[in-house]
């Protein structure tokens, strides 16, 4: 094509040329003054036809950029009387349009495709940018709020105040729970929210998801553990109470001897009586004790956050263990993966989890052969600190690593130094209003590790 080109300009200009050639001889020797006048409107019309010809590859080009500019793919590039030259070029150019309408016709197919899919997803999409405006809300989202269309973020305040006060504070990847009630039905969300940027600007997408039901069945699982341990322990303490109430109810009624409108008792029943009365009021107080300890499981502080040292909370740790420690023998150390990690947290509520912990690991090393505890700090691969406490004791069976969080539930038997059973599920309990968590991996027979992920 290009060679095509040259020559056809080429030959325009060899005419040209020649052209004024004879314009010129027949001005300086010929006195052929209609023959001049002939020559010089063929001149004329053959630079005209040359600038034609040139510009003819500019329309060309520029319809073509004018086409991709607009993305308007719907006109074709044919030769209309401009020359085999340019059959090449149209060709070309043609291929490329036909290239564009493929890859728009793939990405407008994609789009449908990607539309379809969050209108019917189950989960409820909206998508809102900088300036607060909703961008996108799917099906499952109107259908859930029970709204048609929405503007923007700040018409949900006659959902929820609460609910859009906590999409506007949601950071990317922040995860968080809510409870609203619309049209006196109570819905319990899970909320997650995602941040990008298209263009230039910034977009959140906020999913919403329905997990009443499944907090529910949750809720009635955890209800019957508790209930079940609950029920084991009073049991525990009501038993022998109601058998020795008993008892002595029997030792007055055989043994009391009536004298002068006053109950006399031998030395012997006496002393039954007394002994009986003793147990059933130190098993009372081992009842009011756990009804206690029920108490302070249900009313964990709120947190109050600030900035500390990961290094210096687990020093404090180490020196508060450090007699304890001593005296069962257990090695303690403290592994760092760096000193300068910080928590933003309550350290108070987080040394009361370390403490509780560290009480199990001891409790959890004794009758083991060189007894070791270490405390273990770093950053995961996700980007989260975690605080590994580590101990080479017996270990949990695998059946039990969860059953251990549930309140007053204890794998100690009838050790009489098995704590009250609320240890772990408080600490679990504490990581969770941090927006933590609180994890076990335990190998029977070689180590057991909790780890506190922030």
């Amino acid at each position: 094509m290009i060679k095509r080109f040259r020559l056809g300009i080429a030959i325009r200009v060899v005419l040209l040329t020649v052209t004024l050639f004879l314009l010129l001889y027949l001005i300086l020797e010929t006195e052929y003054y209609i023959s001049m006048g002939f020559m010089v409107i063929l001149t004329i019309m053959q630079i005209v036809f040359l600038i034609q010809f040139l510009e003819r590859t500019n329309v060309l080009l520029t319809r073509f950029l004018e086409s991709i500019r607009y993305s308007d793919f719907t006109g074709t590039f044919q030769n209309h009387g401009l020359g085999s030259n340019f059959n090449e070029l149209n060709e070309v150019f043609s291929n490329v349009i036909e290239k564009f309408k493929e890859e728009r016709s793939k990405k407008e197919e994609s789009l449908r495709y990607l539309e379809t899919v969050v209108e019917h997803i189950g989960i409820g999409l909206i998508c809102i940018n900088s300036n607060g405006e909703v961008i996108l809300i799917n099906r499952a989202a109107k259908r859930l709020f029970g709204v048609s269309n929405m503007r923007t973020i700040q018409s949900f305040r006659k959902i929820s105040v609460s609910l859009t006060d906590k999409i506007i504070n949601l950071e990317g990847g922040d995860r968080t729970l809510e409870r609203i009630s619309i049209e006196n039905e109570n819905l319990d969300l899970a909320i997650e929210a995602t941040e990008f940027r298209m263009r230039g600007e910034a977009f959140k997408l906020v999913s919403f998801q329905n997990i009443q039901t499944e907090l529910e069945e949750k809720e009635m699982e955890s209800w019957q553990n508790i209930t079940q341990v609950l029920a084991h322990e009073i049991m525990n303490s009501i038993t022998p109470i109601a058998s020795l109430s008993g008892t002595i109810h029997m030792l007055i009624q055989q043994r009391a001897k009536e004298e002068n409108n006053h109950i006399l008792l031998d030395r012997e029943t006496a002393e039954d009586v007394n002994e009986a009365l003793n147990t059933i009021n130190k098993r009372s107080h081992g009842l009011m004790r756990f009804v206690n300890s029920y108490r302070d499981f249900t009313q964990i502080p709120t947190p109050d956050y600030e900035y500390f040292s990961v290094k210096e909370l687990l020093h404090r740790i180490e020196h508060l263990m450090k007699a304890e420690c001593e005296k069962e023998g257990v090695a303690l150390h403290t592994e760092l993966q760096s000193d300068t990690l910080e928590l933003r947290a309550d350290p108070q509520l987080i040394e009361q989890v370390l403490i509780n912990l560290t009480k199990n690991a001891l409790r959890a090393l004794r009758n083991v052969e060189e007894p070791a505890l270490t405390y273990k700090a770093g950053i995961s691969m996700d980007g989260r600190i975690y605080i590994d406490i580590i101990d080479n004791g017996p270990g949990i069976k695998k059946e039990d690593q969860e059953k251990i969080f549930i309140p007053f539930y204890s794998t100690a038997g009838n050790d009489p130094d098995k704590g009250t059973g609320i240890g772990l599920s408080l600490s679990r309990q504490i990581m969770r209003i941090h927006g933590g968590a609180l994890q076990v991996k335990s190998e029977p027979g070689k180590q057991t590790v909790f780890t506190l992920k922030f």
